[in-house]
């Protein structure tokens, strides 16, 4: 047997050096975007398909570094939020926030993923993003998380993508056969932005604002451990921590359904896969997806596999709510369109719906209270085939449906 203390995580001590996300003092649009009650509806039944509103949810916030668990608090003021973090630095930049906005709902805990039953608590919904990945053994922090989940609750979990880290895996290497610690994060930023353009990661230098920040640069390309994943390999991981994959937190650039995987030669092929082969192919196929952000439920859920509600023969019933981010484009729309929906969070240009006039129409009616049949019977003439529509807006991200109701 070996003695003597456990030698510090390495994880802890570079969180301690170099907190991420970058500390954030104000979070005053924060808290009155969530004011909006449409937006928390949203929220609740993209997690938790088939149940009843609940403003008052019980929520973990594993990892939750140095906003996270504050930010949760002030979306849910009816509910209680709990965030654990291994670095005291970010902990204590969490505490700032907590008094600055008098979180009342808010706990916070020094205290590892692995340890989490300490807490004595189960939870309707954990968060854990950009964290399980940092651990020595993901697989048991992750079935430790699974271990307090609610039966009916939601994991939303975001771990690294495989493929398409590939320009920062290069980066990362480079760091390593320099020796570059992350103290000296500002020259290597300013060696990155010196790279070619056809480097790999210039594209991703060109839309992130984080490689302008060392302690962000520093968690990027010199954090010093980090598990990548493709999308089998995510899915497994979910298997052995006895979880059930539930749905993409942004589904479009996974589907078959959407975008340019629908004008390929290989269109018929692709929806011939089982479900989870074709999320792998359109993750291969678009290569470059950073990250992978699912939501997931334990195996013996009672939530049920049809999310949308439109499969079942009382989907007219079923009321509709309009997802945020989306702009409505009139300008420049392709001939027979009236209109292109744009969800504005995805990454990819090509997921964008073109919509007619009458399906315009049904689209502006949906406010979160009205049935499908609602929104089509208060439609102009010539109503469109409302099943199809709406299976369109559900894959593209446009909404998310109430079940309960139904």
């Amino acid at each position: 047997m070996t003695g003597g203390p456990k030698p510090p995580d390495v994880i802890a001590e570079f969180y301690d050096r170099h907190p991420y996300p970058p500390p954030r003092r104000d979070l005053d649009d924060y808290r009155e975007r969530w004011r909006d009650p449409d937006l928390r509806k949203a929220e609740h039944h993209l997690h938790f398909p088939g149940t009843p509103f609940r403003d008052n949810p019980d929520v973990l916030i594993a990892g939750c570094g140095t906003s996270q668990a504050a930010q949760h608090a002030l979306r849910w003021p009816q509910g209680k939020v709990i965030g654990i973090d291994v670095s005291n630095t970010s902990l204590q930049h969490t505490a700032d926030l907590k008094k600055r906005y008098d979180l009342d709902n808010l706990e916070i805990h020094h205290l590892p993923i692995e340890r989490v039953a300490e807490l004595g608590k189960r939870f309707d919904l954990v968060v854990s993003t950009g964290v399980i990945h940092h651990l020595a053994d993901p697989d048991a922090g992750l079935q430790a998380l699974s271990g307090v989940l609610n039966r009916n609750g939601a994991i939303h979990l975001m771990v690294y993508a495989r493929y398409g880290r590939h320009g920062i895996r290069l980066l990362q290497e480079y760091g390593r056969l320099l020796g570059i610690d992350p103290t000296e994060a500002e020259d290597l930023g300013r060696t990155v932005a010196q790279i070619p353009p056809d480097h790999p990661l210039a594209p991703l230098l060109r839309q992130s604002a984080d490689f302008r920040n060392p302690d962000a640069l520093a968690d990027a390309l010199l954090n010093p451990r980090e598990h990548v994943y493709s999308v089998r390999e995510l899915l497994d991981l979910l298997g052995r921590s006895g979880l059930t994959f539930g749905r993409w937190y942004k589904q479009a650039q996974y589907l078959p359904h959407c975008g340019f995987p629908t004008k390929t030669p290989h269109r018929r092929r692709l929806l011939d896969l089982s479900v989870s082969e074709q999320y792998a192919a359109i993750e291969l196929i678009r290569g470059s997806m950073l990250r992978h952000t699912v939501i997931a439920h334990r195996a013996d859920t009672e939530l049920g596999n049809d999310r949308s509600g439109l499969n079942g023969d009382a989907w007219r019933d079923v009321v509709p709510i309009q997802l945020p981010h989306t702009i409505e484009v009139i300008e420049g729309a392709p001939p027979g369109a009236a209109a292109v929906l744009i969800n504005q969070s995805h990454t990819y240009t090509d997921l964008i719906i073109p919509i007619t006039e009458p399906e315009r129409a049904v689209y502006q009616r949906i406010d979160g209270a009205r049935t499908i049949a609602d929104t089509g019977a208060l439609a102009r003439t010539n109503p469109p085939d409302l099943r199809r529509l709406y299976q369109r807006l559900w894959w593209y991200d446009q909404v998310t449906f109430d079940t309960s109701v139904s």
